[in-house]
């Protein structure tokens, strides 16, 4: 039994060094993936999504239009 407890203590102490490291990386790794997202990411979504309500917008006059013209061709 004293191996089995030896065995979960060095299994439990190498998860726990693991997840130590790894929390550090990540720690070391945010402001990089935040200076990413605000150099990169931010500007491309706000370019997209610009351009995406300028189509929408086109669609909805289109379909305004065509609105019109069939309550037109109805009289």
């Amino acid at each position: 039994m004293n191996d089995f407890n030896r065995k979960v203590e060095d299994a439990s102490a190498r998860v726990s060094k693991t997840v130590a490291e790894a929390a550090e990386r990540i720690e070391r790794e945010i402001p990089e993936f935040i200076k990413y997202l605000n150099d990169e990411v931010v500007p491309a979504v706000r370019q997209h999504s610009t351009r995406a309500l300028r189509i929408a917008s086109s669609k909805l006059t289109e379909l305004a239009d065509y609105m019109e013209q069939q309550k037109a061709a109805r009289k």
